[in-house]
């Protein structure tokens, strides 16, 4: 039977990576808001022989979410893998200078959508499957005030859903990737030497190993 991962934020940097790093042994469920990069992808696993189902939807979006999940019941019925890479960057800001629309949009992706995908997606994963989110430790650091809460709240969430399914699965990793080259980390470090960084696909690799 054909293993399955999910990947939410699949088109670009870390999540790219692991779905190809996943795709000779696990069919590909890739999610992203960008077609494009998404088609990109899906070019790069094809050619090392593997497959994907590209979803082009935002995982804001509790509908698509929800229609998302159920064509992968209605498809294979389980999970093996869900990879959470989905994230909203928002620009760097003084606690009091923060706009408005940009915490919305963070506390939409980074928080709110990470627990309704956690209700979606329990059940496809099982007591057998594994769920895997992201740390990026800048909580309570000068100027990331949006995207360090609600990173914070993110993985807050992850580590409590961690807790409650030790002995019953599925099992939940938290891993704190290296620093990569990245569009994300491109906004918060627009000036650093970008060759001293961990590219992406060494960093999948790196987190595969942890599992």
């Amino acid at each position: 039977m054909t293993k399955t991962a999910l990947i939410t934020g699949a088109s670009r940097g870390l999540g790219a990576a692991l779905a190809e790093a996943l795709a000779p042994t696990h069919h590909i469920v890739a999610v992203a808001k960008t077609t494009g990069a998404l088609e990109e992808l899906d070019d790069r696993i094809q050619a090392k022989g593997g497959s994907a189902t590209l979803a082009p939807m935002d995982v804001t979006n509790q509908d698509a979410m929800a229609t998302l999940c159920r064509g992968i019941f209605e498809r294979w019925g389980t999970l093996d893998m869900w990879l959470h890479a989905a994230i909203h960057a928002a620009p760097l800001a003084p606690a009091d200078h923060i706009d408005a629309k940009d915490f919305a949009k963070s506390v939409a992706c980074n928080v709110t959508a990470t627990a309704t995908l956690i209700t979606f997606v329990a059940p496809l994963l099982g007591d057998a499957g594994q769920a895997v989110f992201f740390d990026d430790p800048n909580a309570g650091q000068k100027f990331y005030g949006s995207y360090g809460a609600t990173k914070a709240a993110q993985i807050s969430l992850a580590r409590s859903w961690q807790a409650e399914t030790q002995k019953t699965g599925p099992k939940v990793h938290v891993v704190t990737p290296p620093a990569m080259p990245t569009a994300t980390r491109a906004r918060f470090y627009p000036g650093e030497n970008r060759t001293t960084l961990t590219q992406p696909s060494d960093a999948a690799l790196a987190v595969l190993q942890q599992l």
